[in-house]
């Protein structure tokens, strides 16, 4: 993006920091999430003093990463985290790498000490000089771009290589490092007239051309193949390209499959959609791929949970791809830009929309009877996955965290029809929805529903307290289990026997979020009813909502690596790691 000029302000002189903020506004950005601190305190009061962009405090850095996270993949802008130096600096880590591995577009503002106190003992001395680490060290590898603002100047080179470089393929976050005083020093404003010489410019991104020879490639395949299966990925919602995917589709005649973080690029009510592949996934996916000439890829590498237990059908069928980067998988690329490189294969093929063939469709896998019952009532996941897809309204952004919940509503719920499902499997880690869900949530106004267990609520769950100040629109959903139950299950299927220190006591979830937070609309729900009611009622209002309710933590979830002890566990047969390895189980974690 370049800077109007006649957005410009008249030449002066501001604080580098107003500076900052007045880009990041004219570049589109709206929301700036973070946590305050000596060493980013001024951007805030830049931020604060403009008016333009809003300057959210999350509870944690780890959160205010996932704001951004959220922000940047409902609206396609870049989300931008500001946070001090030290220990939120650090806390900023495991969000950055979420981003990184999900190729999701983030700009980290991340304060430092004075310069002039660099190396000489400074609180929260990051420079790498006097027997300090390099922060720098810390960021590059999970950034695509990471520079110190060593002076006023050098912000002018640096800002737009690191939003382009945020939003180029493979997308991710970029890193700017800035020492307090030099967020404080004064830079000067370009007249209108000299804007053209002195104003940032923020670059669109720039794909390269698709190559002849491959699309030629690609497309010969495509004609000549009979029946084909798509399996597409998030980069088809990245690249905003579920109307150029809807049509190669119709042209193919093809089923058409999404790994378990894309649920939302194509409609799950469409005859065409074959369900979930990979180990959250479908058996008709398999199906249907054992029965396809052709398996195209679009947007996706196929990564271990997309195509967890289709590697034998896959090796068997020949894989077309189209998307920036190579697959995991042997196969026939196309790389470049996903919307363009779906707008030229469909080019390339004769203009005749067929029905696909017949299949079965995404049936749900059987739900076997739980290791052992839980004391008290409890909600099966079918049922409680029913309930919230009675409720969801078909314009809701839905996140869902890791876990027993997050893999049966990846089964099990489809997604709404106009937005966003967003699964974290870059890195997996607990706990991403809360800040997500918020960022969504205030980025595009819309009801937004934060899927997760206790696990992960326990980790970052009190970021409700956010979603209380700021009125943000998002209901939360607690399949409480009292355990780390994946983690659980995995023992009495792999190692033995369940340890206890995975089982925890019962916490009351409802009634503890309702007495720290007395204006919240909380609802302990007892069964699937309550559930759809305490939904239905969070959809009319204008700010948040929790809902808890009991699940029993051995309840086996719709999980390839469980699935093929489901039969033996249901007949009290037990199996060793050993025997389930010589029958092929797929292992994921």
């Amino acid at each position: 993006m370049i800077t109007p000029i006649s957005d410009m302000p008249e030449a002066g002189t501001v604080r580098l920091v107003d500076y900052l903020a007045g880009e990041l506004a004219r570049a589109g950005v709206t929301h700036v999430f973070g946590v305050g601190g000596a060493n980013i305190e001024d951007l805030y009061d830049a931020v604060h003093r403009g008016g333009t962009v809003r300057g959210v405090v999350a509870k944690h850095e780890f959160s205010a990463v996932t704001m951004a996270d959220g922000y940047a993949r409902t609206t396609r802008r870049l989300g931008v985290v500001a946070a001090t130096s030290g220990g939120g600096a650090m806390n900023l880590v495991p969000g950055l790498a979420e981003a990184y591995a999900s190729r999701v577009p983030v700009l980290a503002l991340v304060g430092q000490p004075p310069t002039g106190q660099a190396g000489h003992g400074a609180f929260q001395d990051s420079s790498g000089k006097g027997g300090s680490f390099d922060v720098a060290d810390v960021f590059t590898p999970v950034s695509r771009f990471c520079a110190w603002v060593e002076d006023a100047d050098s912000l002018l080179e640096l800002l737009p290589k690191a939003v382009a470089a945020a939003q180029t393929d493979p997308r991710g976050p970029a890193v700017l490092l800035l020492p307090k005083d030099v967020q404080q020093e004064q830079i000067r404003l370009p007249g209108r007239s000299e804007a053209p010489a002195m104003g940032v410019q923020m670059p669109a991104p720039s794909a390269p051309r698709l190559d002849s020879s491959a699309l030629t490639a690609v497309s010969d395949i495509l004609r000549g193949a009979d029946r084909v299966l798509v399996i597409a990925g998030e980069d088809v919602a990245a690249a905003d390209a579920r109307a150029e995917l809807a049509q190669l589709a119709r042209n193919l005649g093809a089923w058409v499959a999404v790994t378990p973080d894309a649920k939302d690029v194509f409609d799950n009510r469409d005859p065409r959609f074959a369900g979930v592949a990979g180990v959250m996934g479908h058996a008709n996916v398999e199906d249907c791929l054992r029965r396809a000439d052709v398996c195209l890829l679009a947007g996706t590498r196929l990564p271990v949970l997309a195509r967890g237990g289709l590697d034998r059908a896959l090796a068997t069928t020949e894989v077309v791809c189209l998307g920036p980067e190579p697959p995991f998988v042997s196969g026939t690329a196309l790389r470049g830009c996903l919307r363009e490189a779906l707008r030229a294969v469909t080019g390339r093929l004769p203009p005749r929309p067929h029905a696909c063939p017949q299949h079965a469709g995404p049936l749900p896998a059987p739900m076997p009877h739980p290791v052992s019952q839980a004391p008290g009532r409890t909600v099966p996941y079918t049922q409680a996955m029913a309930a919230v897809e009675a409720a969801l309204p078909q314009c809701a952004h839905v996140f869902v965290d890791a876990g027993n919940a997050g893999a049966s509503a990846v089964h099990l719920l489809p997604a709404p029809r106009h937005g966003r499902f967003v699964v974290a499997v870059g890195m997996g880690g607990m706990g991403y929805t809360f800040g997500a869900g918020i960022g969504a949530a205030l980025a595009t106004g819309r009801r937004t529903y934060v899927l997760a267990g206790d696990g992960s609520f326990f980790m970052h769950g009190m970021e409700v307290h956010t979603a209380v100040e700021y009125a943000a629109p998002v209901t939360f959903v607690i399949f409480n289990n009292n355990a780390h139950a994946m983690c659980a299950l995995r023992e009495e299927f792999l190692q033995g026997g369940i340890r206890s220190d995975d089982l925890f006591g019962r916490t009351d979830l409802a009634a503890g979020v309702a007495a720290a937070f007395p204006s919240l609309d909380v609802t302990g729900a007892d069964d699937a009813e309550q559930l759809r009611k305490a939904l239905l009622r969070s959809n009319t209002s204008g700010g948040p909502a929790f809902v808890a309710l009991d699940c029993d933590p051995g309840e086996i979830p719709p999980f390839l690596p469980f699935q093929s002890f489901a039969t033996a566990t249901v007949s009290n047969q037990r199996r060793s790691k050993e025997n389930s390895d010589e029958r092929g189980v797929v292992h994921v974690g």
